[in-house]
């Protein structure tokens, strides 16, 4: 499970693309499930109370009709800020894939600089990562189960450093340098991917 703190970042990353509900944050993030933890019921909706009692969200209901009314979030100008402050912090270099799909989802909100620097701190962890799992794989004599399990971390390490590469490549090219510039004083880079 993502840590709180994490959680409350992330979530106000997602209001601040738009006002959500609680239901809206916890539909999005159940679609991402298979590479984030989803938050039960039990820690997203104390998140949003807390990011609330904090100033960094509001709340508005809206009466429905035929049905329950919703409570539709927004981020405030307090919440922007708190979330430019965790955005511009350096990933742990112990980050979770978790963690690093959080913060990749949130990328428009990353200045070029920002995002460069999140996409190379994740390409030396799984280059050395994938490292550590060719040098387990020289062991002789392992079973089959270690094998497979050795074998499968190195298929995901060399996909997932394919698309860092290729990425990072991307990102760097003239045309998408020059389009990033124009959006840096808003502190934000469009990506067309």
């Amino acid at each position: 499970m993502v840590g709180t703190r994490g959680i409350r970042h992330f979530i106000l990353g997602l209001l601040s693309q738009q006002p959500m509900s609680g239901y809206d944050i916890k539909r999005f993030l159940k679609s991402l499930s298979w590479l984030i933890d989803v938050p039960s019921l039990g820690s997203l909706y104390p998140s949003l109370h807390a990011l609330l009692k904090d100033g960094l969200v509001t709340v508005k209901v809206i009466a429905g009709q035929d049905r329950p009314s919703r409570k539709i979030y927004a981020i405030t100008e307090a919440g922007g800020e708190a979330l430019q402050t965790w955005l511009k912090q350096p990933s742990d270099s112990n980050a979770s894939l978790k963690k690093f799909v959080m913060r990749l989802a949130l990328a428009g909100q990353l200045s070029q600089v920002g995002l460069l620097a999140h996409l190379e701190q994740r390409r030396a962890r799984v280059a050395a990562h994938k490292m550590a799992l060719e040098q387990a794989g020289e062991t002789k004599g392992a079973d089959l189960g270690k094998r497979l399990m050795l074998d499968y971390g190195l298929s995901l390490a060399a996909a997932e450093l394919t698309w860092l590469d290729s990425t990072l490549a991307r990102l760097s090219q003239p045309s998408l340098s020059a389009e990033a510039a124009e959006n840096e004083e808003s502190g934000f880079v469009t990506l067309t991917v």
